[in-house]
């Protein structure tokens, strides 16, 4: 580890002991800012966790609806049945704040209520089916989106904040404490000397007097 070339004073003695101070406090900061977000990890992992199974079975069942659905009915009557949306959607992006951190707000605006956007004459119930399952399936896929990002970027700042704390823990503060040690022992071994150089000149005093 290498050392802090620092100067043997008082002066600098104390200047290092107020930023050893400083460097402690803002350790504990750190430590405390990365064990909570650590803590708020695993809970959107948890949620990410949630979300993607739920969004994995319904494409699933909306798929296997849509392949009878396709079965049954012509490709011609099955693109001029989904021409249309069933609903009007909008997705709007903005931040939110996580522990002091900008993070992705994705909201998706739509009209209530759900209608499908054909007649049932030339349609299959699967079809419906598919619709109804897709329809369902896009909320969660729109805060899938959002935690994912929320779990991308908590991550980086983890370990942004994770080699922080180790540089204060393990270089910093101990490069501090050996600054301060060596001033110390530069500073007693001056006083040791001051003391044997006064003594001397007392007793040479007192030798011509």
């Amino acid at each position: 580890m290498a050392q802090m070339q620092v100067k043997p004073t008082r002066m600098e003695l104390t200047n290092l002991k107020k930023k050893r101070k400083v460097a402690v406090r803002g350790h504990k900061l750190m430590k405390d800012k990365r064990d909570e977000m650590v803590r708020r990890f695993i809970l959107y992992v948890r949620r990410n966790k949630e979300l993607r199974e739920q969004v994995e079975a319904k494409l699933g069942a909306a798929m296997q609806e849509f392949v009878l659905a396709r079965a049954q009915m012509s490709t011609e009557a099955v693109e001029e049945a989904l021409a249309y949306p069933a609903r009007p959607a909008n997705v709007t992006v903005d931040t939110q704040h996580v522990l002091s951190l900008k993070m992705p707000k994705i909201q998706l605006e739509t009209t209530e209520g759900f209608d499908y956007p054909y007649g049932f004459m030339t349609t299959s119930s699967e079809l419906d089916g598919a619709v109804q399952q897709f329809s369902e399936v896009l909320p969660m896929l729109i805060e899938l989106a959002e935690v994912e990002k929320i779990c991308n970027s908590l991550a980086d700042e983890i370990e942004k904040t994770r080699r922080r704390v180790n540089a204060l823990e393990y270089v910093m503060i101990p490069q501090f404490d050996e600054a301060i040690r060596m001033i110390k022992m530069k500073l007693d071994e001056n006083d040791r000397g001051n003391t044997t150089r006064l003594m001397k000149t007392k007793e040479m005093l007192a030798n011509r007097q």
